[in-house]
């Protein structure tokens, strides 16, 4: 594709302290530019979240979604909130509620994760994977995301909510995370018992786990930090029977980009919009079911009809934003600062061979869409602070008094 997909940006900042400088009417705008008049009357909309899990509340914020749901209403969608049902099930306990959303919350497969379609992926050592239900039904998607860190591929957005979230777990679990093992990294032979227990305990991350029974060495993707660390490297030296290669890494991305192209192939091209949102931005996936800080100042909000232009667009943001250093957990023991090497602000917590611009390569070579884009800024604080505000009237709604 050679034209510049658009994607709409809102800044957290305002030019002045008015309603109608802030977020929320910022999002109201990029909801009208993404023109949601393309979903027909009665069409059911899919918008699809993570709404997290236990302790976990770093989502986006119902009174956000709340917005969008009433924007598909206006048009005669049908909206619902659709995710895993562990997620669906305990969303309350984030304020998620058909109440407070405006809408259904299903579970994507059904109650008992059951209800899916089996799709051909054919991709190393994922031959079938099964396709949530609900989503593989719906007439239009939203896909409705928190940007933020992610253990496994650097980067957890829009692709990565369809690509793992419109899966069941068996598929997500058992096929997406694991497919690292298609590529080999250890040779057996060389290694004796002894030895590969000297390898778990060099790694200061447990992502080396060792069955004795099967003498079968097991990397954990989400826990190594690749070039940040090699700590094994170092121990298996004088043996050389473990190696680090980013095609390991790498796996992990282009089945997302696959799997999410999937997803996407149900949905008529001009039913899907993609919004992202770039505010507590955590090291950690939403997976974690935990408060977590934020490592990047809040951005603001972006929305397009282009899965990898908002991506590429959602990672660019990030990376002139930076990291917020005093805000890394001591539990990120190995980080690279250093100003003077190029890397991603995700790369700097979760190695170089974690590449989040991995993914968006890969979606955009499956046709996915285009990495190049136009951003634009809709209610800059340049254009709201010249603007004459309104008489400013605090609780101008109805009261008790």
């Amino acid at each position: 594709m050679s034209e510049k997909a658009k994607v709409y940006f809102g800044s957290i900042q305002q030019g002045q302290d008015a309603i109608f400088a802030a977020l929320a009417v910022k999002i109201d705008k990029i909801i009208e530019l993404l023109d949601f008049s393309t979903i027909k009357k009665r069409d059911k909309v899919a918008i699809k979240m993570h709404l997290g899990f236990q302790d976990g509340h770093q989502t986006v914020p119902v009174f956000f979604v709340r917005r969008i749901v009433k924007a598909v209403k206006r048009v005669g969608g049908w909206p619902f909130i659709t995710d895993n049902p562990t997620a669906v099930y305990n969303a309350v306990d984030r304020g998620y509620t058909q109440e407070t959303c405006g809408c259904p919350i299903i579970p994507a497969a059904g109650v008992k994760d059951g209800y899916v379609h089996s799709v051909s992926v054919g991709y190393n050592n994922v031959d079938t994977l099964e396709m949530s239900g609900v989503i593989h039904d719906a007439d239009a998607l939203i896909d409705l995301t928190h940007a933020k860190g992610h253990a496994c591929s650097g980067y957890g957005g829009a692709i990565k909510n369809l690509a793992l979230g419109g899966y069941s777990a068996p598929s997500r679990w058992n096929k997406i995370h694991g497919v690292e093992h298609s590529i080999p990294y250890w040779d057996a032979k060389k290694c004796t018992p002894e030895h590969a227990q000297a390898l778990v305990k060099a790694c200061p991350y447990n992502a080396l786990k060792y069955d004795a029974e099967k003498h079968k060495l097991s990397l954990l993707l989400y826990a190594c930090r690749n070039q940040l660390c090699l700590e094994c490297l170092e121990a298996d030296k004088e043996v050389g029977c473990l190696e680090i290669k980013p095609e390991f890494f790498a796996a992990f991305q282009e089945l997302m980009a696959i799997t999410s192209k999937k997803v996407l192939d149900t949905f008529d091209e001009n039913k899907r919009f993609f919004v992202n949102f770039i505010l507590q931005v955590t090291p950690h996936c939403d997976c974690m079911g935990m408060i977590q800080p934020s490592v990047v100042a809040d951005i603001g909000v972006l929305g397009s009809r282009n899965i990898v232009a908002i991506e590429n667009a959602t990672l660019d943001l990030i990376a002139k934003a930076g990291l917020i250093e005093q805000t890394i957990p001591p539990y990120f023991k190995h980080v690279n600062l250093d100003p003077n090497i190029d890397l991603h602000p995700f790369e700097r917590l979760w190695g170089s061979m974690k590449n989040p611009y991995l993914v968006v390569g890969f979606a955009e070579q499956y046709g996915l869409g285009t990495r190049k884009y136009e951003l634009v800024e809709v209610l800059p604080p340049e254009e709201t602070g010249k603007m004459e505000p309104p008489k400013q009237v605090y609780e101008r709604q109805p009261s008790f008094y």
